[in-house]
């Protein structure tokens, strides 16, 4: 496991504004190329299809983060319709993920529903499915907030919900129906609102596959943790879940054989894809997780 200190360290450069401006003038340098499948639609329709002849299906995510101006949002919620232009035009198999700060959340909530909705009926026109990506915890409840509202007038549209936080069975009781993605977390937060110990959040995470399977509701299952996948076959197979109520989702770039595999063992395999040039905070979050990825990255840096 990764020391916290460079946990910490890297979650802590993925939030600098600073290093995020510069990143831009960049480019996939240094490694970070391994997880963002390029900056423009194109780029990642591509990669999509390389995917797709591989046995896989793909969620979409345009990166962004630090939205200030409404004219950004704008701009955010533009490119999310482009791309799905691009899946429905090219035919690739891909959903489209997207996070609600990046639309203008934290500007003006109205602003932020108004450009949901645009997107919500352009996926729908084409019968797309988009995923709301849930962010720290004080975007938690907004978050949820917005989408009971969306569902009222919406069927294709789901968040994630994060194992790590102490609500989140709670919040599974009030989402019943709704196709979730059920993860571990990724964001650094306090003992007062997470567990703090990998292995209460891994039994919490069993809880809540079970629970939401249990209750006949589509799950997705994103982990690259060998022994939640496991579990995870063992309790569907035990349970007779059906494997069209269920799917496995990874990142990009982590894992790739392990996806190939479970593939061809006949599950449904999500790669969720990032791409896009404001890729700096995603590919901090990523290095903050594992040491394999800092190594990789420290290799790719001295090579050049």
């Amino acid at each position: 496991m990764i020391e916290p200190a460079m946990k910490n360290f890297f979650l802590f450069l993925s939030q600098n504004k600073a290093m995020n401006q510069a990143a831009k003038k960049w480019g996939l340098r240094f490694g970070a190329n391994r997880f963002v499948a390029g900056e423009t639609i194109k780029d990642a329709i591509r990669k999509v299809r390389e995917l797709n002849q591989q046995g896989l299906v793909c969620t979409l995510d345009h990166l962004g983060e630090f939205v200030f101006s409404a004219e950004e949002a704008k701009e955010s919620a533009d490119y999310c319709i482009r791309t799905l232009d691009a899946i429905h035009e090219s035919g690739v198999a891909s959903h489209l993920s997207l996070k609600m700060t990046q639309l203008g959340l934290d500007i003006d909530r109205s602003l932020c529903m108004d450009n949901m909705r645009r997107i919500l009926d352009t996926a729908r026109k084409y019968g797309n499915f988009v995923r709301i990506d849930m962010e720290d915890y004080g975007h938690c409840q907004i978050t949820l907030d917005i989408l009971a509202e969306l569902r009222k007038e919406y069927d294709n549209v789901g968040t994630v919900i994060q194992a790590y936080l102490y609500r989140s069975e709670q919040d599974l009781d009030n989402l019943k129906g709704i196709p979730l993605r059920l993860v571990k977390g990724a964001y650094k937060e306090p003992a007062e609102v997470a567990y703090p110990d990998k292995k209460d959040v891994d039994e919490n995470f069993k809880k809540l596959i079970a629970k939401h399977l249990s209750g006949g509701n589509y799950t997705a299952v994103a982990s690259h943790d060998n022994e939640i996948i496991a579990w995870t076959k063992q309790f569907v197979k035990v349970n007779n879940i059906p494997r069209d109520q269920f799917e496995f989702q990874m990142l990009y770039g982590i894992r790739t054989q392990s996806q190939i595999d479970i593939a061809k063992e006949g599950y449904k395999m999500r790669v969720y894809v990032p791409y896009g040039n404001d890729w700096y905070g995603y590919f901090m979050r990523r290095l903050a997780e594992r040491p394999a990825n800092v190594a990789f990255v420290l290799k790719g840096m001295v090579s050049k």
